[in-house]
């Protein structure tokens, strides 16, 4: 009788606790959902992205580099209180961007990618092709002419991009002593340059969503010719591997490739990735099979998120596709494929494919980390409202200088990518102001503003060390982060520059047949220079 009198006081004790609990929850968030931090929409809500990538510049050490910017971001918010600072940091933060389903969709692409490239490697496919490519591809020009083309063909995606044409181009590169850095490079810099210019890609169909009361695909189109930063990325590429010429950091990875180290500094996280004992009978076919499974499953798979199947256009399913679940969808399939096609030719038996599931995941670790930290870091930056400040000083400058407003949007564009790590952001945030702008009175002038702000996004995104996409070249090249971003910042600004003077002529001509030559013409004559600077030196 005893015992159940006191199973009933705890019955009641335990209920009235998860009461009291549960109204302390529904005060709490009622509270943070009220909270507006002192610091939202000022500066400060700059610090925190700034403050960690220049430590990353500086230490050359992304992981705590990135923690203490997250760290700064959290103290911000919080006001300078110690436990809202952890639980922003940690509740709304890091686990926050781990609970969206887009990142985790993200995630698992790159964990299937992965494994996918163990598999390949394993097999012996990257090795025949190797020395397949050695038999046609003879010189150190070559190979870069050939991840180029590539990473051009290879225009859905910027993820899928980066890790598709890394795994397939890193065994001819390493055979031609082609520096991690070089091919970094050629790897982002036909990422999402090549996508923002793209009709058909997720990028296309990310800007068409935030052009509100216009046609958004028809404005694409006619953006591509004043996409300055994208194109003359391009041309910069081809120029300076036809020339074989290499400045700044840069230099110094392809020297000391050419003398056989890829790397240049000891830090190597990747270097031990796919070192398993291979199957020397593997053939070409066993790694074009799957790479050729994996481009066709993650189209399906992005149009089947488009509602494709449902009675949708092709364009319009890809317009509306959701690229995270899409890329997900695609490669789980993809590898469920390769793994029935090894096991049919006996390249690999089931359980040797299972045993290169961890080593996959183990390779993208560190990816996986600076993507997580990065996704974070962004997080810190939308709670103080940096877009919101960086909208408000756009919007009120916006109407005063008309003319070289194409320039300033780029150079805006450039400047809060760079900072957030996110060009769709900034697509979001830029494209509606231009928009509202322009729209009904000078149409010619809004399609150019539009297209400054996806190229200024782009710059900055591939500028920035907390982008992405930037992490996914360094993986997929299996090139150090840091010594990714140091060699690639003077290429980018350089055409960065060359972009901005082009975008401040076509404020005032306003013809892209004759703009876009001007653009080349001043590339390739600023690429000539440095050449005759670096050769003197």
């Amino acid at each position: 009788m005893m015992r159940g009198k006191r199973k009933a006081c705890w019955g009641t004790l335990v209920f009235l606790l998860m009461l009291a609990c549960s109204s302390m929850t529904a005060f709490a968030a009622e509270e943070a959902a009220e909270y507006v931090p002192s610091m939202y929409g000022t500066f400060w809500a700059l610090i925190p992205p700034i403050v960690a990538i220049g430590l990353a510049l500086i230490t050359k050490e992304v992981y705590s580099s990135l923690f203490v910017g997250i760290l700064i971001g959290g103290i911000f918010y919080s006001g300078f209180q110690f436990e809202r600072t952890v639980t922003h940091v940690f509740q709304d933060g890091i686990v926050g961007v781990l609970s969206d389903s887009y990142n985790v969709g993200i995630l698992v692409f790159l964990v299937v990618l992965g494994i996918m490239v163990s598999m390949m490697n394993k097999a012996g496919g990257s090795a025949a092709f190797g020395r397949w490519a050695s038999t046609h591809i003879k010189s150190r020009v070559g190979a870069q002419l050939a991840t180029i083309l590539l990473g051009v063909l290879i225009f859905i995606d910027d993820y899928f991009n980066c890790l598709t044409v890394g795994s397939v181009m890193r065994p001819v590169t390493d055979k031609h002593n082609v520096s991690r850095a070089k091919l970094s490079y050629l790897i982002d810099a036909t990422a999402a340059p090549v996508c923002i210019i793209a009709p058909i890609s997720s990028w296309a169909a990310a800007v068409t969503g935030f052009v509100e009361g216009e046609d958004g695909f028809s404005i694409f189109i006619r953006a591509i010719p004043y996409n300055y930063y994208a194109l003359l990325t391009i041309v910069m590429m081809v120029t300076i591997v036809a020339l074989n010429m290499n400045y700044g950091p840069m230099k110094l990875h392809e020297d000391n490739a050419v003398k056989g180290d890829l790397y240049t500094t000891p830090d190597r996280p990747y270097a031990n990735a796919g070192s398993e004992e291979v199957n020397e009978k593997g053939g070409v076919i066993d790694l074009i099979f799957p790479i050729a499974v994996l481009i066709v499953a993650c189209v399906i798979g992005m149009i089947y998120t488009g509602g494709f199947f449902g009675g949708a256009g092709f364009v319009e399913a890809f317009s509306g596709s959701d690229a995270s679940v899409g890329l997900m969808l695609g490669s789980f399939f993809a590898l469920i494929i390769t793994i029935a096609f090894y096991a049919i030719r006996k390249s690999l038996k089931f359980g040797e494919s299972m045993s290169c599931v961890p080593e996959g995941f183990k390779a993208m670790v560190p990816a996986i980390l600076i993507l997580t930290f990065a996704w974070t870091l962004k997080a810190m930056t939308d709670s103080l409202g940096a877009a919101e400040y960086v909208a408000g000083v756009m919007d009120g400058a916006a109407r005063g200088l008309v003319n070289l407003l194409p320039a300033i949007i780029f150079l805006v564009g450039c400047f809060l990518a760079f900072a957030t790590g996110t060009s769709w952001g900034t697509f979001g945030i830029l494209i509606p102001i231009v928009v509202a702008v322009f729209a009904g009175t000078n149409e010619n002038m809004m399609i150019m503003s539009i297209s400054a702000c996806m190229a200024g996004a782009v710059c900055g995104d591939h500028c920035s060390p907390i982008s992405d996409t930037t992490i996914m070249a360094s993986a997929g090249a299996q090139c150090n982060h840091v010594n990714h971003v140091t060699t690639q910042l003077p290429y980018a600004v350089t055409v960065a520059a060359v972009s901005f003077v082009t975008y401040a002529i076509a404020g005032f001509i306003q013809n892209p047949v004759i703009c876009l030559p001007i653009g080349i013409v001043l590339m390739v004559g600023t690429l000539f220079v440095i050449r005759s600077m670096t050769d003197k030196k």
